[in-house]
Protein backbone atom coordinates (compact mmCIF):
# COMPACT_ATOMS: atom_id res chain seq x y z
CA UNK A 1 0.00 0.00 0.00
CA UNK A 2 1.18 3.35 -0.99
CA UNK A 3 0.99 5.91 1.75
CA UNK A 4 0.67 9.99 1.13
CA UNK A 5 4.50 11.45 1.48
CA UNK A 6 4.75 13.49 4.83
CA UNK A 7 3.23 11.54 7.03
CA UNK A 8 4.63 11.24 10.62
CA UNK A 9 5.08 8.32 13.00
CA UNK A 10 3.85 9.03 16.30
CA UNK A 11 6.60 9.03 18.19
CA UNK A 12 8.53 11.40 16.17
CA UNK A 13 5.58 13.85 16.93
CA UNK A 14 5.48 13.35 19.91
CA UNK A 15 9.32 13.74 20.52
CA UNK A 16 8.98 17.49 18.49
CA UNK A 17 6.73 18.14 20.64
CA UNK A 18 8.25 18.09 24.06
CA UNK A 19 11.97 19.17 22.17
CA UNK A 20 9.90 22.60 21.05
CA UNK A 21 8.90 23.00 24.77
CA UNK A 22 5.10 22.13 23.77
CA UNK A 23 5.47 19.12 26.14
CA UNK A 24 5.03 19.06 30.25
CA UNK A 25 7.71 20.98 32.05
CA UNK A 26 10.66 19.28 32.81
CA UNK A 27 9.86 16.02 30.69
CA UNK A 28 12.48 16.28 28.05
CA UNK A 29 15.04 16.49 30.76
CA UNK A 30 13.90 13.76 32.19
CA UNK A 31 14.67 12.09 28.85
CA UNK A 32 18.05 13.29 28.36
CA UNK A 33 19.15 12.28 32.18
CA UNK A 34 17.97 8.43 31.61
CA UNK A 35 14.73 8.66 32.59
CA UNK A 36 11.32 7.20 29.98
CA UNK A 37 9.74 9.94 28.51
CA UNK A 38 6.68 11.32 28.36
CA UNK A 39 6.51 9.99 24.59
CA UNK A 40 7.64 7.09 25.18
CA UNK A 41 4.96 6.06 27.37
CA UNK A 42 2.23 6.86 25.30
CA UNK A 43 4.27 4.78 22.39
CA UNK A 44 3.91 1.70 24.57
CA UNK A 45 0.50 2.58 25.26
CA UNK A 46 -0.37 3.02 21.57
CA UNK A 47 1.81 -0.50 20.68
CA UNK A 48 -0.50 -2.27 23.21
CA UNK A 49 -3.24 -0.91 21.98
CA UNK A 50 -2.32 -2.03 18.53
CA UNK A 51 -2.05 -5.70 19.90
CA UNK A 52 -5.74 -5.08 20.95
CA UNK A 53 -7.48 -3.74 18.22
CA UNK A 54 -6.24 -7.19 16.52
CA UNK A 55 -8.02 -9.30 18.96
CA UNK A 56 -10.97 -7.05 18.99
CA UNK A 57 -10.94 -7.56 15.35
CA UNK A 58 -10.88 -11.52 16.08
CA UNK A 59 -12.82 -12.04 18.98
CA UNK A 60 -15.84 -13.42 17.57
CA UNK A 61 -13.37 -16.35 16.20
CA UNK A 62 -11.06 -16.87 19.18
CA UNK A 63 -14.19 -16.93 21.93
CA UNK A 64 -13.44 -13.71 23.54
CA UNK A 65 -17.24 -12.30 23.01
CA UNK A 66 -19.58 -12.77 25.97
CA UNK A 67 -19.16 -12.04 30.20
CA UNK A 68 -16.02 -13.55 31.49
CA UNK A 69 -17.15 -16.07 34.15
CA UNK A 70 -16.26 -16.19 38.30
CA UNK A 71 -13.83 -18.40 39.37
CA UNK A 72 -14.69 -21.49 40.84
CA UNK A 73 -13.09 -23.03 44.33
CA UNK A 74 -10.77 -24.60 43.20
CA UNK A 75 -9.04 -21.59 40.85
CA UNK A 76 -10.69 -23.12 37.45
CA UNK A 77 -12.49 -20.94 35.34
CA UNK A 78 -15.42 -23.05 34.55
CA UNK A 79 -17.83 -25.39 36.40
CA UNK A 80 -17.09 -29.10 37.01
CA UNK A 81 -18.93 -32.20 36.20
CA UNK A 82 -22.36 -31.66 37.74
CA UNK A 83 -21.75 -27.69 38.85
CA UNK A 84 -23.80 -24.83 38.24
CA UNK A 85 -22.53 -22.34 35.54
CA UNK A 86 -20.34 -19.50 37.73
CA UNK A 87 -21.68 -16.16 37.89
CA UNK A 88 -20.30 -13.65 35.67
CA UNK A 89 -17.41 -11.62 36.74
CA UNK A 90 -18.15 -8.22 38.58
CA UNK A 91 -15.52 -5.44 38.24
CA UNK A 92 -14.49 -2.79 41.01
CA UNK A 93 -17.33 -0.41 40.53
CA UNK A 94 -20.27 -3.19 39.75
CA UNK A 95 -20.26 -3.43 36.09
CA UNK A 96 -20.09 -6.88 34.72
CA UNK A 97 -16.87 -8.01 33.03
CA UNK A 98 -16.87 -8.95 29.61
CA UNK A 99 -14.36 -11.46 28.78
CA UNK A 100 -12.58 -8.67 26.45
CA UNK A 101 -12.50 -6.39 29.26
CA UNK A 102 -10.37 -9.15 31.45
CA UNK A 103 -8.34 -9.38 28.25
CA UNK A 104 -7.88 -5.74 27.27
CA UNK A 105 -6.89 -5.18 30.85
CA UNK A 106 -4.11 -8.08 31.47
CA UNK A 107 -2.58 -6.60 27.88
CA UNK A 108 -2.50 -3.01 28.69
CA UNK A 109 -0.76 -3.49 32.39
CA UNK A 110 1.35 -6.06 31.36
CA UNK A 111 3.07 -3.80 28.70
CA UNK A 112 3.13 -0.95 31.11
CA UNK A 113 4.35 -3.16 33.66
CA UNK A 114 6.84 -3.88 31.56
CA UNK A 115 7.90 -1.04 30.23
CA UNK A 116 9.35 0.14 33.67
CA UNK A 117 8.00 3.32 33.35
CA UNK A 118 5.29 3.65 35.66
CA UNK A 119 4.96 3.31 39.47
CA UNK A 120 2.19 2.29 39.55
CA UNK A 121 -1.67 1.65 37.77
CA UNK A 122 -5.16 2.28 38.46
CA UNK A 123 -7.40 0.83 36.33
CA UNK A 124 -11.29 0.12 35.83
CA UNK A 125 -10.76 -3.42 36.14
CA UNK A 126 -8.51 -3.38 39.24
CA UNK A 127 -10.20 -2.91 42.72
CA UNK A 128 -6.71 -1.39 44.13
CA UNK A 129 -4.18 0.54 42.68
CA UNK A 130 -1.36 -1.24 41.45
CA UNK A 131 2.08 -0.58 42.40
CA UNK A 132 4.51 -1.38 39.55
CA UNK A 133 8.13 0.17 40.56
CA UNK A 134 10.08 2.56 43.08
CA UNK A 135 12.87 3.22 40.72
CA UNK A 136 13.53 6.56 39.24
CA UNK A 137 13.09 5.37 35.61
CA UNK A 138 9.59 5.09 36.92
CA UNK A 139 8.58 8.81 36.42
CA UNK A 140 5.28 8.45 36.07
CA UNK A 141 1.60 6.86 37.27
CA UNK A 142 -1.28 5.54 34.89
CA UNK A 143 -5.19 6.08 35.17
CA UNK A 144 -6.74 3.80 32.32
CA UNK A 145 -10.00 2.21 31.18
CA UNK A 146 -8.65 -0.46 29.02
CA UNK A 147 -12.09 -1.52 27.35
CA UNK A 148 -14.65 1.46 27.76
CA UNK A 149 -18.08 0.61 25.56
CA UNK A 150 -17.03 -3.29 26.28
CA UNK A 151 -21.67 -3.56 26.40
CA UNK A 152 -21.00 -2.82 22.91
CA UNK A 153 -18.63 -5.81 21.56
CA UNK A 154 -21.25 -8.03 21.26
CA UNK A 155 -22.42 -6.34 18.62
CA UNK A 156 -19.66 -5.44 16.65
CA UNK A 157 -20.41 -1.42 18.10
CA UNK A 158 -17.16 0.69 18.47
CA UNK A 159 -15.06 0.50 22.12
CA UNK A 160 -12.12 1.97 23.11
CA UNK A 161 -9.34 3.01 25.84
CA UNK A 162 -9.10 5.81 27.68
CA UNK A 163 -6.03 6.96 29.53
CA UNK A 164 -4.63 9.69 31.73
CA UNK A 165 -1.01 10.14 32.72
CA UNK A 166 0.32 12.09 36.41
CA UNK A 167 3.93 12.82 36.90
CA UNK A 168 5.38 10.93 40.01
CA UNK A 169 7.52 13.11 42.89
CA UNK A 170 10.52 11.95 42.44
CA UNK A 171 11.86 13.79 45.92
CA UNK A 172 9.13 12.35 47.76
CA UNK A 173 8.65 9.06 49.20
CA UNK A 174 7.35 6.63 46.77
CA UNK A 175 3.34 6.80 46.63
CA UNK A 176 1.79 6.57 43.76
CA UNK A 177 -1.90 6.66 45.17
CA UNK A 178 -0.98 10.23 46.27
CA UNK A 179 0.42 11.49 42.84
CA UNK A 180 -3.75 10.69 41.64
CA UNK A 181 -6.00 11.75 44.27
CA UNK A 182 -5.40 15.15 43.61
CA UNK A 183 -7.90 17.81 40.42
CA UNK A 184 -7.50 16.59 37.12
CA UNK A 185 -5.85 19.56 36.65
CA UNK A 186 -2.49 17.81 37.36
CA UNK A 187 -2.42 15.60 34.46
CA UNK A 188 0.80 15.34 32.83
CA UNK A 189 -1.13 14.11 29.67
CA UNK A 190 -4.32 12.24 28.72
CA UNK A 191 -5.46 9.99 25.42
CA UNK A 192 -7.87 7.83 24.19
CA UNK A 193 -8.07 5.02 21.31
CA UNK A 194 -10.80 4.38 19.44
CA UNK A 195 -11.28 0.88 18.01
CA UNK A 196 -13.74 1.66 14.82
CA UNK A 197 -13.82 1.90 11.26
CA UNK A 198 -10.42 2.38 11.69
CA UNK A 199 -8.43 2.32 15.22
CA UNK A 200 -7.83 5.99 15.86
CA UNK A 201 -5.34 7.47 19.23
CA UNK A 202 -5.88 11.03 20.04
CA UNK A 203 -3.83 12.57 22.82
CA UNK A 204 -2.36 15.39 23.85
CA UNK A 205 1.13 16.09 25.45
CA UNK A 206 1.15 19.38 25.85
CA UNK A 207 -0.47 21.94 24.23
CA UNK A 208 -2.47 20.62 21.59
CA UNK A 209 -4.29 17.53 20.17
CA UNK A 210 -3.58 15.27 17.69
CA UNK A 211 -4.48 12.21 16.12
CA UNK A 212 -3.01 9.20 14.63
CA UNK A 213 -4.54 6.29 12.60
CA UNK A 214 -2.97 3.08 13.00
CA UNK A 215 -1.78 1.67 9.71
CA UNK A 216 -2.46 -1.95 10.13
CA UNK A 217 -0.35 -3.55 7.18
CA UNK A 218 2.88 -1.49 9.57
CA UNK A 219 1.01 -1.73 12.91
CA UNK A 220 2.54 1.89 13.30
CA UNK A 221 0.00 5.11 14.27
CA UNK A 222 0.69 7.91 11.81
CA UNK A 223 -0.43 11.78 12.46
CA UNK A 224 -3.63 12.05 10.45
CA UNK A 225 -5.58 14.84 12.35
CA UNK A 226 -3.04 17.41 13.53
CA UNK A 227 -4.10 20.38 15.85
CA UNK A 228 -7.70 19.18 16.59
CA UNK A 229 -9.87 21.70 17.73
CA UNK A 230 -13.48 21.34 19.07
CA UNK A 231 -16.01 23.97 17.61
CA UNK A 232 -17.02 26.85 19.82
CA UNK A 233 -20.79 24.72 18.98
CA UNK A 234 -22.50 22.20 17.32
CA UNK A 235 -25.64 20.81 16.91
CA UNK A 236 -25.82 17.09 18.56
CA UNK A 237 -26.49 16.46 21.81
CA UNK A 238 -25.66 12.89 23.03
CA UNK A 239 -26.83 11.35 26.25
CA UNK A 240 -28.58 8.60 26.87
CA UNK A 241 -32.42 9.91 27.02
CA UNK A 242 -33.83 6.41 28.12
CA UNK A 243 -32.65 7.99 31.82
CA UNK A 244 -34.99 11.37 31.20
CA UNK A 245 -37.44 10.60 33.70
CA UNK A 246 -35.22 9.81 36.71
CA UNK A 247 -32.66 13.38 35.86
CA UNK A 248 -33.52 16.69 37.53
CA UNK A 249 -35.85 19.29 36.40
CA UNK A 250 -32.97 21.14 35.47
CA UNK A 251 -31.57 18.85 33.47
CA UNK A 252 -34.74 17.86 31.70
CA UNK A 253 -35.13 21.46 31.10
CA UNK A 254 -31.75 21.52 29.20
CA UNK A 255 -32.78 18.72 27.18
CA UNK A 256 -35.53 20.95 26.18
CA UNK A 257 -34.43 23.20 25.10
CA UNK A 258 -32.01 21.80 22.92
CA UNK A 259 -34.95 19.99 21.47
CA UNK A 260 -36.81 22.38 20.68
CA UNK A 261 -39.24 21.60 22.86
CA UNK A 262 -39.93 24.44 25.33
CA UNK A 263 -42.96 25.78 26.56
CA UNK A 264 -45.73 28.18 24.75
CA UNK A 265 -44.38 31.26 24.26
CA UNK A 266 -40.56 31.04 24.35
CA UNK A 267 -38.83 31.43 21.11
CA UNK A 268 -38.30 27.84 19.53
CA UNK A 269 -34.11 27.06 18.60
CA UNK A 270 -33.39 24.79 16.05
CA UNK A 271 -34.06 21.53 17.20
CA UNK A 272 -30.44 19.44 18.04
CA UNK A 273 -29.98 16.09 16.23
CA UNK A 274 -29.80 12.92 19.17
CA UNK A 275 -26.15 11.04 18.94
CA UNK A 276 -25.70 8.31 21.10
CA UNK A 277 -23.85 4.99 20.94
CA UNK A 278 -22.98 3.62 24.31
CA UNK A 279 -19.66 4.04 23.97
CA UNK A 280 -17.72 7.13 26.12
CA UNK A 281 -14.79 7.05 23.31
CA UNK A 282 -16.75 7.11 20.19
CA UNK A 283 -19.39 10.07 21.48
CA UNK A 284 -16.56 11.59 22.87
CA UNK A 285 -14.59 11.63 19.64
CA UNK A 286 -17.29 12.42 17.24
CA UNK A 287 -17.89 15.75 20.27
CA UNK A 288 -14.35 16.62 19.20
CA UNK A 289 -14.62 16.68 15.79
CA UNK A 290 -18.02 18.15 15.20
CA UNK A 291 -19.27 20.02 18.37
CA UNK A 292 -22.33 19.53 20.57
CA UNK A 293 -22.23 18.57 24.08
CA UNK A 294 -22.10 14.56 25.48
CA UNK A 295 -23.57 14.42 29.48
CA UNK A 296 -24.53 11.83 31.76
CA UNK A 297 -25.71 13.67 34.83
CA UNK A 298 -26.43 12.57 38.11
CA UNK A 299 -30.07 10.67 38.66
CA UNK A 300 -32.49 8.71 40.91
CA UNK A 301 -31.00 5.82 41.13
CA UNK A 302 -26.99 7.82 41.15
CA UNK A 303 -26.62 10.77 42.51
CA UNK A 304 -23.32 11.49 41.31
CA UNK A 305 -23.73 9.49 37.75
CA UNK A 306 -22.24 6.54 36.59
CA UNK A 307 -18.63 8.01 34.83
CA UNK A 308 -15.09 7.31 36.63
CA UNK A 309 -13.15 10.56 37.21
CA UNK A 310 -9.77 9.41 37.23
CA UNK A 311 -9.85 6.81 33.85
CA UNK A 312 -12.79 8.31 31.95
CA UNK A 313 -14.20 11.83 32.90
CA UNK A 314 -10.60 13.76 33.38
CA UNK A 315 -8.61 12.34 30.60
CA UNK A 316 -11.05 13.12 28.49
CA UNK A 317 -11.55 16.77 29.94
CA UNK A 318 -7.86 17.39 29.76
CA UNK A 319 -8.38 16.72 25.61
CA UNK A 320 -11.05 18.29 25.17
CA UNK A 321 -10.08 21.86 26.60
CA UNK A 322 -6.88 21.78 24.99
CA UNK A 323 -8.55 21.18 22.12
CA UNK A 324 -10.76 23.90 22.66
CA UNK A 325 -13.66 22.85 24.27
CA UNK A 326 -14.97 22.48 27.74
CA UNK A 327 -16.00 19.79 30.38
CA UNK A 328 -17.89 20.05 33.68
CA UNK A 329 -19.70 18.57 36.67
CA UNK A 330 -22.76 21.06 36.13
CA UNK A 331 -21.32 23.32 39.27
CA UNK A 332 -17.25 23.39 38.44
CA UNK A 333 -14.74 22.22 35.44
CA UNK A 334 -13.95 18.65 35.72
CA UNK A 335 -10.26 19.20 35.53
CA UNK A 336 -10.70 21.13 39.24
CA UNK A 337 -12.75 18.03 40.59
CA UNK A 338 -10.30 16.39 43.49
CA UNK A 339 -10.36 12.97 43.69
CA UNK A 340 -10.79 11.37 46.58
CA UNK A 341 -10.93 7.64 46.15
CA UNK A 342 -9.74 5.84 43.07
CA UNK A 343 -13.32 4.33 41.56
CA UNK A 344 -14.83 8.03 42.36
CA UNK A 345 -17.70 8.85 39.90
CA UNK A 346 -18.61 11.94 38.79
CA UNK A 347 -21.63 14.01 36.60
CA UNK A 348 -20.08 14.74 33.41
CA UNK A 349 -20.88 16.66 30.37
CA UNK A 350 -18.28 17.57 27.84
CA UNK A 351 -18.33 19.36 24.14
CA UNK A 352 -18.79 22.81 22.95
CA UNK A 353 -17.90 25.84 25.23
CA UNK A 354 -21.24 27.18 23.83
CA UNK A 355 -23.34 24.04 24.70
CA UNK A 356 -21.16 23.43 27.95
CA UNK A 357 -22.24 27.25 29.36
CA UNK A 358 -25.72 26.71 28.42
CA UNK A 359 -25.99 23.51 30.29
CA UNK A 360 -23.99 24.95 33.31
CA UNK A 361 -26.55 27.74 33.63
CA UNK A 362 -29.47 25.47 34.35
CA UNK A 363 -27.37 22.74 35.86
CA UNK A 364 -25.66 24.61 38.23
CA UNK A 365 -28.38 26.58 39.66
CA UNK A 366 -29.17 29.69 36.75
CA UNK A 367 -32.03 28.59 36.01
Amino acid sequence: MTLPPGLRPLAAVLEAEQESGGGSDGESENAASGGGSLADLVVCIAHASTALAREISRAALSGRLGLEESMTPDGSPGPGPGDAAPPPRINATGDLQKKLDVFANDLLVGALVESGLVAGLVSEELDELKPVSCEREARFVLCIDPLDGSSNTDVNGAVGTIFGIYRRDLDGPCDPAREVLRAGAAQLAAGYVMYGASTLLVCTVGERVHGFTLEPERGEFLLSHPDLRCPERGTTLSANLGRYGQWSPAVRGFVDRLAGIEGVGRVKQPAYSLRYSGTLVGDMHRTLIEGGIYFYPGDEQHAQGKLRLLYECAPLALIMERAGGAATSGREPILAVRAETLHQRTPFAIGSREEIALYESFVGGGR
